[in-house]
């Protein structure tokens, strides 16, 4: 190979030399793609298929060596560089077009220390890989909703799950994290030690280098709950979510329940007349005592006619991974999504009623509950922020067909600028797509961006992490 065409940060052609590229190689442990090797195509598919990107390079770290490697020749050559950890994220911004991705997706250790009540993951796993680890202890990290969803993405940007009423955010429970600077220098972020970058980790995303291990405070939960999922048909969605508001308003913070709005799919717990109509779901998950939540959620399986029902004492470690069919890897995905600080009941029809005007069997109208523990610590504990938020509304569309873009994506924003005049103005950082950028992304930092930027300019004044949900140094 004589020379590799590549591309700066700034999208300019980079011309590789051969030699440099052959003896760099050689010091890498993992392996390294360009577009002429086997498994170059599979090692640049992402979970969200509208996702079509070209690196030059893949480098597929076995370990942190290997990552500051990758960072090092990136850095030396001027070309760009992207982080993959889970590959899960909607904006698909792991795969940068032409420059080198450093993929960590096989950097998927886990060590928990069950007499600490923590949990040290390599930020390759995804969320099951830790559940699974944590479980044999019956400890749980507050983590998501979907078990093939990166650690590494969700916790940089928040994170939140069934858990979360009870502990808060994801980022909120960790303990320390191992980084590799833009400088190419190994340093932990903790509360003791750089804690302005440990701030900003909790929620600012990939912005100021690569994070290779999480150290979580874990909780005793499990190994059963009560838990899963109860549905109704779709007309009766407005009864349905001012029910859940009711729930939800009094609800202890063992309690979470998120409502789905969607076609029903051809699931087996599903009545089979409903499949392919309308239906509206509620996703329950009671980490408290059995029999107590046994007996607070008898209501809500007793409720109405529902069409089907499998809210039973399970592991906790199956309800995490109860929702993975609705989200599979190599479909087409579009979001839109805001925080709201309530839910006003013309807020909830508006919700009703573009769930009933879904345009593919795969979308759905979400709402998720943070209210709770994130709600009680202060707005600038980290930055994440949008403590005032009570719930997420994600408009999720999910096709197959890239005939079908126009339609699916237009239903989306549809429903997302119906429901917008009740947000707080906050939106959560996971959930931007790659066209939302500027205004959005300061939007869901609100009043910690400008710390951000700070903590930027100390860590990466020359923005050299910049694939991402990207904060300017200003």
């Amino acid at each position: 190979m004589e020379i590799l065409s590549a591309a700066s940060p700034d999208g300019a052609p980079v011309s590789i030399p051969g030699r440099a590229f052959d003896t760099w190689k050689a010091t890498i442990r993992g392996d390294v793609l360009t577009a002429t090797d086997p498994g170059y195509d599979a090692a640049r598919a992402v979970w969200n298929a509208m996702i079509d990107r070209r690196p030059a390079i893949i480098v597929r770290c076995l370990g942190v060596a290997d990552v500051v490697a990758s960072l090092a020749f990136a850095r030396e050559h001027g070309v760009a560089l992207s982080v993959r950890g889970g590959g899960h994220n909607i904006s698909g911004l792991s795969m940068c077009a032409g420059g080198i991705v450093c993929d960590l997706s096989r950097m998927r250790g886990v060590r928990v220390e069950p007499s600490r009540k923590v949990a040290y993951a390599q930020t390759g796993c995804l969320l099951g890989d830790v559940d699974r680890e944590t479980q044999l202890h019956g400890l749980a990290a507050c983590l998501g909703f979907v078990s093939k969803t990166g650690i590494a993405g969700l916790t940089l940007g928040g994170g939140f799950g069934y858990l979360s009423r009870r502990f808060g955010w994801t980022s909120d429970t960790v303990r320390s994290m191992d980084v590799v600077t833009a400088e190419g220098k190994l340093v932990t972020a903790s509360e003791k030690k750089n804690a302005d970058l440990f701030w900003a980790l909790r929620g600012g995303g990939g912005n100021f280098g690569i994070v290779t291990g999480i150290e979580y405070g874990l909780h005793k939960v499990g190994p059963d709950i009560i838990a899963g999922g109860i549905a109704w048909r779709g007309e009766e969605a407005p009864r349905v979510l001012a029910l859940w508001r009711e729930l939800m308003a009094d609800a202890p913070p063992e309690l979470t329940i998120a409502a789905v709005l969607r076609p029903a799919p051809p699931a087996p717990w599903l009545d089979p007349s409903v499949h392919g109509k309308p239906i509206v779901a509620l996703f329950i998950c009671h980490t408290g005592p059995l029999a107590r939540a046994k007996k607070s959620l008898a209501a809500i399986k007793k409720w109405g006619k529902p069409v089907g029902d499998i809210v039973q004492r399970r592991p906790y470690a199956s309800q995490q991974s109860l929702l993975d069919a609705t989200q599979p890897s190599g479909r087409r995905y579009y979001w839109k999504s805001e925080y709201f600080a309530g839910n006003e009941s013309a807020m909830l029809d508006r919700v009703a009623d573009h769930g009933a005007r879904i345009r593919s069997p795969h979308s759905a109208m979400v709402l998720f509950p943070i209210d709770g523990a994130i709600n009680r610590l202060p707005n600038d504990h980290s930055a994440v922020g949008n403590r005032d938020a009570k719930t997420v509304v994600n408009a999720t569309a999910s096709w197959e067909s890239p005939a079908d873009d126009a339609e699916n994506i237009a239903w989306a924003r549809e429903a997302w600028n119906d429901v917008r005049p009740f947000s707080t103005g906050g939106t959560y950082i996971n959930f931007l797509t790659e066209e939302e950028g500027g205004d959005r992304i300061r939007a869901a930092y609100g009043e910690n961006y400008a710390r951000l930027q700070t903590v930027k300019r100390t860590w990466d004044p020359q923005n050299f992490f910049r694939a991402n949900k990207n904060i300017a140094a200003g």
